[in-house]
């Protein structure tokens, strides 16, 4: 779709984009999703683990830089074997439209509405977003796909509409 050919390019995209952002972070920090306290024995564990995982993640050759690689260095080679077959069974599924993707988004949050506590949820985002509203709205100028949509106008809006609010309407008890 973007014309970029070199497949290493395209794998350290693919691994950034989900095992290292994502999954690195929540297993680096448990206490991001869960109610716990992370003591430095239980930090340098899981330090080891996303490490691991990292590794699993790289194109480039597998190098004893530090201690804690030792520990799963026989291992790694066969989760990088892994990791490609990963890639490779997710290139070959069918493409999902963002109308499809849409629509299973809406089952998902339907059904697990109820889980979810949608007022603490969008009070967290209205705390960032209150926080960080004069970058949102300059990036949201700068960039030619929310020009197209007026997104920057929307948030103005958005933003003017909520500071006229009272505050007990916007912030729980």
């Amino acid at each position: 779709k973007h014309g970029i050919k070199d497949p290493e390019v395209v794998h350290i995209w693919k691994s950034n984009a989900l095992p290292l952002r994502f999954w690195v972070n929540l297993i680096k920090n448990p206490n991001f999703v869960f109610d716990i306290y992370k003591s430095n024995i239980i930090d340098s564990c899981l330090s080891v683990v996303a490490q691991t995982l990292m590794e699993s993640c790289s194109k480039s050759e597998h190098r004893l830089e530090t201690t804690s690689k030792l520990l799963y260095t026989k291992d790694i080679p066969a989760y990088k074997e892994m990791v490609e077959k990963y890639y490779s069974h997710i290139k070959q599924m069918p493409k999902v439209s963002h109308g499809q993707l849409n629509v299973m988004l809406a089952k998902k949050f339907q059904l697990h509405n109820s889980v979810l506590k949608t007022d603490l949820i969008f009070f967290e985002l209205y705390k960032y977003a209150f926080k960080y509203n004069d970058q949102i709205i300059e990036d949201l100028d700068k960039n030619s796909l929310s020009q197209k949509e007026g997104l920057a106008e929307k948030a103005r809006e958005c933003f003017g509409a909520l500071a006229n609010l009272p505050q007990s309407t916007i912030f729980p008890n």
